[in-house]
This record gives structure tokens, sequence and C-alpha cells, in this order.
């Protein structure tokens, strides 16, 4: 396939209104990214429904909503070395590291480092995305029912794997979003289920109400109910960079390893910017920490798990755009919002729709480039604002909710719909249920389902169809490897600690 959607991309990139999308999601995107405990999810969730009242064409909204995903990656940063409370969960790994550095004078060094490996990350990530996208879409082109149904078993699987201490939670999180897809008309009888005899619920649960509770509610909701103190003062950053030629040299190597990690953990469904950094870091601490320096303000510390940060959003795009399969909460919520325009992810797009593939995917070039102008100098400007007091930002937020959902739909069983699920979101993440398991169930389940019930009805309900082509086989090879090698992993490494404790020589009584 040529890069002619590419060229095309970049001439819708390049018009101004586009542009200035480009660049107010980069703003909002940086500044909701250094807030803690929101993220991009809760910032697209709230813009969603503007955008879509507003009449915003489909390619603008979603260059404004790409813009806000890879600037929260780049805001997390910010009070993770300033203040030592990351924006988001990606950005814990960068305080290590970060903080460390603030607090011996070159917060200004972390800061910059972070920027730039940042933007090495994001860019390299998109490279790989536009060379890797189509011919991923080849290949999905070949799928059929049976195909689609072990991918998305697969997802659903690999979220699971890396959902650490808490697999059997992830799985009932998977199976409550799928169960709330099936609300609305079966696609293959008619009937309606689950609606009880309510006319908006004909067509599923709605998709903006959905997001904002289970994001932008249940959040509040836990700020609300932690006892949490403020933002500490952050460290003053300012002074000039004073990075050695050794220590950018230094850099580069954890920097390109990163942005590989980072790639590959945002095609793996539920892996994701956390897993990335933490793998980036912990590949970088056993292959550089001959002094112990790690954890005491390495700059390696920071370029790496940065780097790796940023290349797993621009990876997360690829399996969204050619299998239709989100490689995370926040490319959920974008599927999303592409099946409200009535746009269809998939290998298909890429034939029917290449102009708005390629204006995606040329606005991240732009983005990543704006990001990096936009950052240092307005360092300050993004302190500052992060500050405003909860009893500020959290009314907001929820007006701003209600407002949205209002807007769309005009139904005040909406908004209760959406206040519903936000208490229900609350409830589960209380107790330790992830939100993203719940998501990507229910965006996927109706696919799910309806892959399912065709690949029966086209093998007249012989299961072993479902097994029958060598993709699907790859597949289900796939899944049983995620399922069963990250226990047998931890038993060994739980093995090999209790015999090295025991050949330890015991003290003396």
């Amino acid at each position: 396939m040529s890069l002619d959607y590419l060229w095309q991309g970049f001439e819708i990139a390049f018009r101004f209104e586009n542009l200035l999308y480009a660049v107010v999601g980069c703003f909002v995107g940086t500044l909701v990214g250094a807030l803690p405990a929101l993220g991009p999810v809760t910032a697209i969730a709230l813009l969603l429904p503007i955008a879509y009242t507003s009449n915003v064409p489909v390619d603008s909204t979603l260059i404004l909503l790409a813009a806000i995903y890879y600037g929260c990656d780049y805001g997390g940063r910010i009070t993770s070395i300033l203040v030592n409370v990351p924006g988001d969960t990606g950005a814990v790994v960068t305080a290590f590291d970060g903080y460390p550095m603030a607090r011996k004078g070159r917060a200004k060094d972390a800061l910059a480092i972070s920027a730039i490996t940042s933007f090495v990350g994001g860019i390299l990530a998109v490279i790989g995305l536009t060379a890797f996208a189509p011919m991923l879409a080849k290949l999905a082109i070949r799928f059929g029912p049976a195909e689609y149904f072990v991918l998305i078993l697969f997802a659903f699987s690999t979220l699971t794997s890396f959902a650490g201490e808490q697999p059997v939670k992830a799985i009932l999180g998977c199976a409550l979003g799928s169960l709330l897809a099936t609300v609305g008309l079966d696609p293959t009888t008619g009937a309606y289920r689950f609606t009880f005899n309510e006319p908006q619920l004909y067509e599923g649960i709605d998709m903006v109400a959905f997001i904002i509770g289970l994001f932008a509610i249940a959040e509040i909701l836990l700020v609300l109910a932690s006892d949490e103190k403020r933002m500490q003062a952050p460290i003053a950053y300012e002074g000039r960079i004073s990075i050695s030629a050794d220590e950018a040299k230094a850099c580069v190597g954890p920097t390109l390893r990163g942005s590989f990690i980072g790639f590959i953990a945002g095609i793996l469904p539920g892996a994701g910017s956390t897993i990335a950094s933490m793998l980036s870091y912990s590949i970088e601490k056993q292959l550089g920490d001959r002094n112990g320096t790690f954890g005491h303000g390495d700059i390696r510390g920071v370029a790496g798990p940065e780097a790796a940060n940023n290349g797993s959003a621009g990876g997360s795009f690829a399996p969204m755009l050619t299998l239709g399969v989100p490689g995370s909460a926040t490319t959920a919520v974008m599927l999303g919002a592409l099946l409200l325009y009535n746009v269809q992810p998939g290998p298909q797009i890429f034939i029917t729709q290449p102009d708005l593939v390629g204006a995606l995917i040329a606005s991240m070039y732009v983005g990543n480039v704006i990001l990096l102008i936009m950052n240092l100098p307005m360092i300050g400007l993004f302190v500052r604002m992060v500050s405003v007091p909860n009893w500020i930002l959290m009314p907001t937020i929820l007006a701003l909710g209600f407002i949205g959902v209002y807007s769309v739909f005009l139904s005040v069983l909406s908004m209760m719909l959406m206040l519903a699920i936000g208490v229900v979101g609350f409830i589960l993440r209380a107790t330790g249920f992830g939100v993203a398991p719940i998501m990507l169930g229910f965006v996927l389940g109706k696919i799910l389902e309806t892959n399912l019930r065709n690949g029966l009805a086209t093998s007249n309900g012989d299961v072993t169809y479902f097994f029958s082509s060598v993709t699907s086989q790859i597949l289900w090879v796939l899944i049983l490897a995620v399922l069963v090698l990250p226990p047998i992993f931890k038993w060994r490494r739980a093995l090999k600690e209790a015999t090295a404790r025991t050949a330890a020589p015991q003290p003396e009584a």
C-alpha cells in the first residue's frame, strides 16, 4: 500500500482549523495530564459531546482527541518531576529518578530530557504506525468471523494477563462490559433485550453517558472519598539546562529501547503506558545501574520510561485503526467516538476513508512537534494551573459532564443513566476493579457476540470452525501463552526467591 493516504492526511492536518484543534488539544492534554487523578480518558469523555454537538467534522474531532491523548502523556511528567505526584499511572516511573533530580536542583534538566525523549518516542511510534498499520490492514482483510472472535478473546486475555495480582477482577470487568453491550437490539433476531420497555434503550446504552459516567463521575467520587492532602509546593525549576554531552549520549540507548518497548506495548491490548514505562525502567536498571544510581536521580531513569510512555500512545492506534480493537482504555473511547460518527475502524478504513486515517496519523507528527515547542516555555503556567483546588475543579467537571450528556441526547434519562454508571464505576474502582476491562468489554462485546453467532451460523453450529484457519490457530496459541506463562514465571520467581532464602546463612543465636 502506498503512502498517498499520508500525503492527503498532511493536506488536511495543515489546514488552519485543524492546526488550531491540534494546538488546543496539546494544551488541554498537557494540562489534564499534569492534574493528578485525571487523565486522557476523562478529558476526551468531556470534550467528545461538545465536539459532536458543535458539528465538528470527524477528522477535526479525531485530531483534537488524539492531541489530548499524547498531550496527557507529556503533561503527566510535570508534577511527577516537580511534586512527586504523577499526573497519570504512566508517569509513576518517571518520578523514581525525576523527582530526585529535581531535589538536587536539576528540575529543568529532568523536564528537558523528558520532553526530548517523549518527542523521540512519540515520533518513532508514529513512524512505526505509518509503516506497519497498512501492512496489518492488508492481513486483517482476510479475517472472517472466526478470526475476529478469537482476536477479541486475545485482547481480553492480554488485558487479564497484565492485570497483576487481580486477573479474576479483570475477567469479570470484561464480562460486565460485554453484558452491558447486549442491551438494545439483538443483531441477529432483531428482538429488544434488557430495555425494560424504555425506547431510549432500544439502540443500547448511550456511549457518551457510559464514558462520562464510568470515568469522569466515578473519578470525582473517588477524589471526594479520598483523604489526600493538597499537592505540596512544586520544586523551583528555574536555572539553565546543564545536561552534559556524556549524559546526552548515555540517554540515546534508553530512549531508543524505550520507544521500541512502548510501541510494542501499545499494540498489545491491556499493556499500555504503565507496563511500557515500568518494563523500560527495569531493563535500563539491569543494563546500566552498575553504581546504584538509579532511584537517586539518574537521567537514564527518566529518558527510557518517558520514551516508552509516549511510544505506547502511538502504538495503541495500530490495532484500533486496522482491526477495530482498541489497545488501551483511551483508544477504546476514541473508537466509541468513531462509532458515534458512524465510522467503523477496520482493515477497510484504509480503502474507504484513507483521508481520515491519513489526517489522524499526519496530525500526530504535527502534534508531537507542537508539544515539544510548547512544553518548556509554558511549564510555569502549567504548574500554576494544576494547583487549582478540588472544590473548584470537581464541580466544574461535574457540570461539564451533565451539559455534555444533555446536549447530545436532550434526555433526563441519559443524565440519570450517567449518574448510575458513575456510582457503579466508583464502587467497582474502590473495590479494586479496573475501568479498562469494563470499557473494552463494552466496546468489543457486541462485536464479539456478532462474530460468534455469525461463525456458528456459517458452520451450522460446528465449534471447530473457530479453530479451522491458521490465523485463528495462531491466536489460540497466543491466548494460551498469555494466560499460562505469567503464572509459571511468577511461580518460578517465587521458588527461586524461597530457595535463595533457604540457602542464605542463618545468624547465630
